[in-house]
């Protein structure tokens, strides 16, 4: 009889996640996006995955699929179960829409946008300047006094 493997892969970064759950990922033998490892199928592991399912994808593994290695069975699972890879998916559209739409854009309302942003930067310039000598000259009647 032999023992159920769980395959656990990384799908999301650790960055800003508390430290107990970087800990917790790199005992399960993880650290990058992407990054996947086969455990036992154990109380320990388990809760470990508890710990961290947000960042992690898990897959039951047995003896028999281990030794069949069928590619199609992983993708369709993969698809069914990972939530993350879907709404990644999601986002890239609507980032490409959002890209798509401001092509469309005409190039004139563009350059008039440019425009005002220079003419707010030449008069915060002139400003400073102006105030700059003011501020000598307070300086040098405290000196005097």
């Amino acid at each position: 009889m032999s023992e159920a493997q769980l395959h656990v892969r990384q799908v999301r970064s650790s960055i800003g996640s508390k430290p107990k759950h970087r800990g917790t990922l790199r005992s399960l033998g993880l650290g990058r996006i992407g990054k996947s490892n086969t455990l036992p199928d154990r109380p320990e592991i388990r809760g470990m995955i508890a710990r961290v399912p947000h960042l992690i994808l898990v897959e039951e593994v047995t003896a028999d699929s281990a030794k069949a290695k069928a590619p199609a069975k992983k993708k369709a699972a993969a698809k069914v179960a990972d939530p993350v890879a879907t709404a990644l998916a999601t986002d890239k559209a609507e980032k490409a829409d959002k890209s798509e739409k401001a092509e469309k854009a005409p190039a004139k309302k563009a350059a008039a946008k440019k425009a005002p942003a220079k003419k707010a930067a030449a008069s915060k310039k002139a400003a400073t300047a102006k105030k700059a000598p003011a501020k000598k000259a307070a300086a040098s009647k405290k000196a005097d006094s």
